[in-house]
């Protein structure tokens, strides 16, 4: 999993009226299971009054975890459709919850998918999508003698970091994973070894 992948780049919001149903189509990015299922939770919470609030989601767990439900809708009308619009957007790490408030009319199986789907596009169309790379997360500390060094070394990769200067000096560094091992080595290096990477 250490390629690049499509994924949204924030949240989006979708919302448009069919034959009386309301449907407000919800996106955003999920890193795993637990932020998806989080958002999933704080829609149908916001939107606790709503008569579905059906969720789809893909992250980059070992392996792509996919999952959707209908929420009550005929089966295979609304789960599968709002998956595979993410599917066919080949986007991952995302997660979507359709919101429908039912205005009297039965829409049918067909009609449902098209809403649902029109839901989940607009919603990663207002999001927006790129391009990501796997990142991870290194935990460097090291002696305030060593500090400059480290930091000039972090600083020359050009990536994302917190410094936190307390009894020693810590480096949160956030690092493409295909960069990651060439940075501990670049580091232990330059420190003759004095140096703390989780």
């Amino acid at each position: 999993m250490t390629d690049t992948y499509r994924t949204v780049a924030g949240r989006g919001q979708a919302r448009f009226e069919v034959r009386g149903s309301e449907f407000i189509g919800h996106v955003a990015p999920a890193t795993d299971r637990e932020s998806a299922e989080s958002f999933v939770d704080s829609v149908r919470a916001e939107y606790a009054d709503a008569t579905h609030n059906v969720p789809a989601y893909r992250v980059r767990t070992d392996p792509l975890r996919e999952y959707e439900s209908d929420d009550g809708e005929p089966s295979g009308s609304a789960g599968k459709p709002a998956l595979n619009v993410l599917q066919q957007r080949d986007v991952e790490n995302v997660v979507a919850v359709v919101t429908r408030y039912y205005g009297g009319t039965n829409l049918g199986v067909g009609g449902l998918a098209r809403a649902y789907s029109r839901a989940v596009k607009e919603g990663v169309d207002d999001a927006g999508v790129v391009t990501e790379r796997p990142h991870e997360r290194l935990s460097i500390t090291t002696e305030y003698d060593d500090s400059g060094t480290v930091r000039s070394v972090i600083e020359s990769e050009g990536v994302a970091f917190e410094a936190d200067y307390g009894e020693t000096v810590a480096f949160d560094v956030r690092v493409p994973v295909a960069e990651a091992e060439a940075l501990r080595e670049r580091l232990r290096s330059a420190t003759s070894g004095r140096v703390d990477i989780e």
